[in-house]
C-alpha cells in the first residue's frame, strides 16, 4: 500500500515541474506572437530556394 503514496508523490512532483515549465515559458513570452509563424510559409523568399537548391545538385554532380 505504500508504494501508492510513493507513486502519488512522485507524479504530483512531476506534475509540479511541467506546470513550472509551463509557466516559465509563458512569462518569458514563447506564446505571444502567435500569428506570424502560421504565414511565414507564405512569405518565404523563392531566391534562397532556389539557390539552396542548385548548391545541392552541383554538390550531387561531383
Amino acid at each position: 500500500m505504500s508504494v501508492i503514496y510513493i507513486l502519488i508523490l512522485i507524479s504530483i512532483v512531476i506534475a509540479g515541474g511541467f506546470l513550472a515549465a509551463f509557466i516559465w515559458a509563458v512569462r518569458s513570452g514563447q506564446f505571444e506572437d502567435t500569428h506570424t509563424p502560421s504565414i511565414r510559409i507564405l512569405f518565404e523568399n523563392k531566391k534562397e530556394k532556389n539557390k539552396d537548391r542548385g548548391e545541392d545538385k552541383k554538390s550531387n554532380m561531383t
